[in-house]
């Protein structure tokens, strides 16, 4: 228990799976959630219940807390775990997708708005049961972490000093990210000759099966997980940011990774699927080029556009910055965050 900016927090001790499966996943939401929910109706009547998915025992502990205490709730979906079990290639994870989409449609039922963080999650929703007028808008935001140091020593302490174009995926290596075509198009990148040095500074439960991957070719850096100030300097001195998804990632999430990648103001190549919430929110931002995922020649077609055509590079790492400031600033998204509690309360 603590106080943070003046609010009391309390941890909820969970058990956290080594590797990932749905057995072990189903452990995690169980832990959590009895003991969230047996911390929950410990507490002084609230005024409103707001539930976080993921996890899924968020939104269930919110129904239980909120019909315990007699007041309204509300639901914020930052994954939709349905889709995520049957999507994120996690071994089991589709023999438990029903099971998932089940449970989110206990929590939503009474719920008096759910809020999403992208609004291709609106669908998915709707099939649960949730009316259209009750959905609402909430992206994320990100706080911008301030660069330790310059491009320059970047390039110099990482050895990115050889001309070659700098790919980075920053963040989470794991089932979603389906880094795998990465490699991939690194090593065809190395038997073509590409002037591209691809760079993945992150952990994650598949890091070693990557780094296994990716033995021997000689275009590929592993940098591990990086302080605050080194990570945003890692991301202002690349020349191209990487959102890699699985192909088969659908509907199920936006990463988190987008409103960092879009602050720093430099061109995004996406490889995800075409319709997906990601290819969405990076062509409504203009801040990068969209490919299909799973295929690693076009990928490195993008990166050699981009290369070879700097002014269009730049412009669409100023879009990029610009979509940060008008849209997923921090003061817009606690805004509507705000608004969405508002509406509860009113309810």
């Amino acid at each position: 228990r603590e106080l943070v900016g003046g609010v009391e927090v309390l941890r909820s001790p969970h058990y956290i799976p080594t590797r990932q499966s749905a057995v072990r996943r189903a452990l995690y939401e169980g832990t959590f959630g009895l003991s969230s929910l047996l911390a929950a109706v410990s507490r002084h009547r609230p005024d409103v219940v707001v539930g976080v998915v993921p996890s899924l025992s968020g939104g269930l502990v919110a129904r239980l807390a909120a019909a315990r205490f007699q007041r309204p709730y509300g639901i914020l979906f930052q994954d939709l775990m349905g889709p995520a079990a049957a999507q994120s290639g996690v071994p089991g994870g589709g023999r438990v997708a029903k099971v998932t989409s089940r449970a989110e449609r206990w929590a939503v039922r009474r719920a008096r708005a759910v809020a999403v963080v992208a609004d291709a999650f609106r669908p998915y929703l709707e099939t649960l049961g949730v009316p259209a007028d009750a959905i609402v808008s909430v992206p994320n935001w990100s706080r911008a972490g301030a660069p330790s140091m310059t491009a320059d020593q970047v390039r110099q302490q990482f050895g990115w000093t050889d001309g070659r174009q700098v790919v980075l995926h920053a963040g989470n290596i794991g089932y979603k990210q389906g880094l795998e075509q990465v490699v991939t198009a690194a090593r065809l990148a190395a038997e073509r000759g590409d002037p591209v040095r691809f760079v993945l500074s992150g952990g994650g439960n598949q890091a070693d099966a990557i780094r296994a991957r990716a033995a021997g070719l000689a275009n590929v850096d592993f940098l591990g997980v990086q302080p605050d100030g080194v990570h945003a300097s890692l991301m202002a001195a690349a020349d191209v940011l990487l959102l890699s998804e699985r192909p088969s990632q659908m509907e199920m999430s936006l990463p988190s990774k987008l409103t960092s990648y879009f602050q720093v103001g430099r061109p995004i190549v996406a490889a995800v699927a075409e319709d997906g919430p990601s290819a969405v929110e990076v062509r409504r931002s203009g801040a990068g080029l969209v490919i299909p995922a799973g295929r690693p020649e076009e990928m490195l077609s993008a990166f050699a556009v981009l290369r070879d055509d700097p002014a269009r590079a730049a412009q669409l790492g100023q879009a990029g910055m610009a979509y940060a400031i008008a849209g997923t600033s921090a003061a817009a998204c606690l805004a509507r965050a705000a608004s969405f509690v508002d509406r509860l309360a009113a309810a």
